[in-house]
């Protein structure tokens, strides 16, 4: 149970680091600027302990489970870049998270 719990941290993590990348990354100026936001650095290193957290998870879960797991977080993703971000939200993008959503989970039940 605690590498599950590791898992579901390490996906949580490195969701909070994307969209602080992302919320970096829409602000003015140039590459090198995004490079020193705020959100970009705290991103980076929420990035690092997700990383982190995912080795202890592959500690006990295998690979070819674990990994596709973390895709539950393109779910999230894609509601969050909707609503926080105005991104575009179609039928296809749906049907498409949807297909990921029953994918995570027959593989996590397996």
């Amino acid at each position: 149970m605690p590498h599950w719990l590791a898992l579901a941290a390490a996906i949580v993590t490195s969701l909070a680091g994307q969209v602080l990348l992302k919320s970096g990354a829409v602000a003015e100026g140039g590459f090198i600027a995004q490079l020193f936001r705020p959100q970009t650095i705290v991103g980076l290193g929420l990035y690092g302990g997700a990383a982190l957290l995912y080795i202890v998870a592959l500690r006990r879960i295998p690979m070819s489970v674990a990994l596709p797991c973390t895709a539950a977080s393109y779910v999230v993703a894609v509601l969050v870049g909707h609503f926080a971000f105005g991104e575009a939200l179609g039928v296809q993008k749906l049907a498409a998270v949807g297909l990921i959503g029953v994918g995570v989970v027959l593989l996590a039940s397996a």
